[in-house]
């Protein structure tokens, strides 16, 4: 009975902590970045019809930010419980040979369970795959050798399909030009049965007032981070044709937990 009770305390507790960062970091992100939004609305100004949201080469921000990305991001990730939520994602859904698509600086390295066998890391930037490299150097031998990286474009994966159990990518969808696209790749090298999960950030469909700050500040968010933050993603993995197990979303739906199995394959998406 004691140990139920401690239990349910530490459900509790957990999740009143990820609501609290969630309060703390909303506050936070409504607040902060007054001037910078201000230089960026100056900038666009001087550059008419540019927008880096629509930027095609927005994605080499990622170059430019590699090495001091995880001290930047990793403070609010904690904070939010963003850490807990990939965690989850993963010990629950993982399994087999796993394609990390987006995995940046490999955040998601030391959250692996024992049921992965193999895990290929990808990204487009070698920069950001060096300090995934750095972080697989430092685990242990054996679970170190479960652990590979490649660059690869995400929109043209140079495998054949049907061949990995699980594909993950966690906070990856904003970055791509053409998410849709991104995710049919997905579907396509994912094994029937298999599972396709997603942990990524995106408008929010309960609280409007916060979707449209999103909106407001986009243009900013994409000139400092190479990533946009108010997509509908409800409609992207629509649009996508995957199949939607579990949907869960937190920090006021503004953060996206989300269990997919393939979609059915077609002519468009089916590599020759």
């Amino acid at each position: 009975m004691s140990s139920q009770l401690v239990r349910r305390a530490g459900v509790v507790l957990a999740g009143g902590g990820i609501y609290a960062g969630s309060v703390a970091a909303f506050y936070y992100y409504m607040t902060a970045g007054q001037a910078d939004q201000k230089e960026t609305s100056r900038l666009l100004e001087q550059n008419a019809g540019f927008s880096y949201v629509e930027d095609p080469h927005r994605a080499r921000k990622f170059q430019d930010v590699a090495e001091f990305y995880d001290s930047q991001i990793g403070r609010d990730e904690s904070f939010m419980g963003i850490n807990l939520l990939r965690r989850a994602l993963l010990y629950f859904h993982a399994k087999g040979t796993v394609l990390e698509m987006g995995a940046g600086t490999g955040r998601n390295v030391n959250y692996y369970p024992s049921s992965v066998d193999r895990v290929l890391m990808t990204d487009s930037s070698d920069q950001m795959l060096m300090q995934a490299r750095k972080k697989i150097n430092d685990l242990s031998g054996d679970d170190r050798s479960r652990f590979a990286c490649l660059e690869s474009d995400a929109l043209d994966l140079d495998f054949p399909d049907s061949c990995f159990d699980t594909v993950v990518d966690t906070f990856g969808l904003c970055s791509y030009d053409d998410p849709v696209a991104v995710l049919r790749e997905m579907s396509r090298v994912c094994r029937p049965g298999g599972k396709i999960l997603l942990l990524e950030h995106g408008r929010s469909k309960t609280w409007e007032g916060l979707s449209n700050y999103l909106d407001r500040n986009a243009e900013r968010h994409a000139k400092n981070w190479g990533c946009v933050w108010n997509r509908d993603l409800d409609e992207i993995v629509e649009k996508a044709g995957l199949q939607m197990d579990r949907l869960d979303t937190w920090h006021f739906g503004t953060t996206y937990y989300m269990v997919c199995r393939p979609g059915k394959q077609t002519d468009a998406n089916i590599k020759s």
